[in-house]
């Protein structure tokens, strides 16, 4: 098959002009001015973006957690991404303790496959590391995981002691992958949860006031000793507070390979959606927690000037009823995460560019492009250039939408709220090529399935 897009304005993390693109097959095969080839099917991008398909480095499908599972599988959830502009994803398998991470591997593969119409690869969340297992991560870059999640947070469940941090990070950087971090002391905030809770204090709103921004600096702090002393490339995934950004700009000032991502909810929302009656502010309980408004405004600057390097989503969503609703009695009992992937680009493209923040290369670059660089899947994926794969959007700038669970234009996830209900946006995905097929057309599915698993390169490689 072959798709012809016409009279489109291109735009990639480095380029900036009008330009018809060719697809042949899966790949790009040309891009020029007024291409006359003959194509299967042809496409009049005229006012529109032509721009790389959208990759989120940061989610959860079809994640257990608390005796739950997030209410987004791999097929509901690609294409809740796909409708969003999203056309690969990395999700995180978990390594149960005890057990190997080849078997937690070989389990999200088997949730993943036949199921995804958007491409994907994996992490993999380690919770230990013996010395007799260290062999596992040579087995886990040749699959193509080249990058290890890795908690400060969640004692018992999935918490690592400092031992296991810096043996993993070690085996890591000899093989050239990445260590990505959740960047909270969960032991202190354990004591504090502890504490507040024979207070009387169980409500929503102690979930983020039980988990300070000072120890998630502390912990971004401590994990860049760690990854400084191990040489390894070290990636703190949902920054959520300036705190923490100001211990990622000092590690990086005195030669740390680190670098962050932010996700829209601490770009857009704060603490005070945890006081809302009923309730409703459990909606917004996730780790690490929404944070008082003063953080917005440094996070997009850091964003801006390239301090944070790009967007995910940490799309962990859970229904309001039947699941976070478990926790009505007590806080910590509520599914921690909030639904996302849907939303990423049209929040950044208005909150970024339209609002004046920054640019369309940069907006590209935050959504796509970055992530293809930092996780081993660029070229292949994160721009527009021949060779390259067909994951393409079609982005209207200038439409203008309400983002409401209720509306079924724009919320296409399963489940049963809107993180940003009611938020007004400008710029929309009108059209969606994964690989070459045409997914989403004019806002509507036209082929679901296909998804390929990717596996990624390791750190500064390029992949084909």
């Amino acid at each position: 098959m072959s798709v012809l897009i016409k009279n489109g304005r291109l735009v990639t993390a480095v380029d900036d002009y009008y330009a018809d693109v060719f697809v042949q097959g899966e790949k790009i095969a040309l891009i020029g001015a007024d291409l006359t080839v003959e194509a299967d099917t042809v496409i009049d991008a005229a006012g529109k973006l032509v721009i790389p398909g959208g990759i989120d480095p940061h989610t959860h499908l079809d994640m257990p957690f608390g005796g739950s599972f997030t209410a987004d599988d791999f097929q509901s959830g690609t294409k809740a991404a796909a409708f969003g502009g999203t056309t690969t994803i990395i999700d995180f398998a978990i390594q149960t303790q005890g057990r190997s991470t080849l078997e937690g591997l070989d389990a999200w593969h088997s949730r993943a496959a036949g199921k995804a119409t958007i491409d994907y690869g994996f992490h993999m969340i380690v919770t230990d590391m013996p010395v007799e297992r260290l062999g596992e991560i040579d087995k886990l870059v040749e699959e193509g995981v080249t990058s290890y999640k890795m908690f400060m947070a969640y004692p018992g469940v999935l918490y690592a002691d400092d031992a296991t941090h810096y043996r993993t990070y070690r085996k890591a950087g000899e093989v050239g992958a990445r260590i990505s971090l959740h960047a909270e002391n969960g032991i202190v905030i354990d004591e504090i949860i502890r504490r507040e809770v024979a207070r009387g204090h169980v409500t929503p709103t102690w979930h983020g006031k039980t988990r300070p921004c000072r120890l998630a600096a502390e912990a971004v702090f401590r994990a860049a000793a760690m990854a400084e002393v191990a040489e390894v490339p070290l990636y703190i995934v949902h920054l959520d507070c300036n705190d923490a950004l100001v211990e990622v700009k000092r590690a990086r000032e005195r030669g740390v390979d680190i670098l962050c991502e932010t996700c829209p909810q601490y770009l857009f929302l704060d603490d005070s959606f945890y006081d809302r009656p009923n309730f409703e502010g459990a909606k917004w309980v996730m780790s690490p927690p929404l944070r008082h408004r003063s953080n917005n405004e440094p996070l997009w600057a850091g964003l801006t000037k390239g301090d944070i390097s790009l967007v995910a989503t940490d799309h962990a969503p859970f229904n309001f009823e039947g699941q976070k609703e478990m926790g009505r009695e007590l806080f910590t009992k509520i599914p921690n995460g909030a639904p996302g992937i849907e939303n990423r680009m049209s929040l950044i493209y208005h909150g970024g560019v339209v609002q004046g923040r920054f640019g369309l290369n940069r907006f590209v670059e935050v959504t796509s492009t970055a992530a293809a660089k930092i996780f081993g899947m660029f070229p292949k994926k994160g721009t527009i250039a021949i060779g390259s794969d067909a994951d393409i959007v079609i982005f209207d700038p200038d439409v203008q939408r309400t983002i409401s669970a209720s509306d079924p234009a724009t919320h296409h996830m399963r489940v049963d709220y809107s993180a940003y209900e009611g938020l007004e946006v400008q710029g929309w995905t009108e059209t969606v090529l994964s690989r070459g097929r045409v997914i989403v057309q004019d806002g509507q599915m036209v082929q679901d399935g296909g998804g390929k698993y990717i596996k990624r390169a390791r750190c500064g490689e390029l992949l084909r």
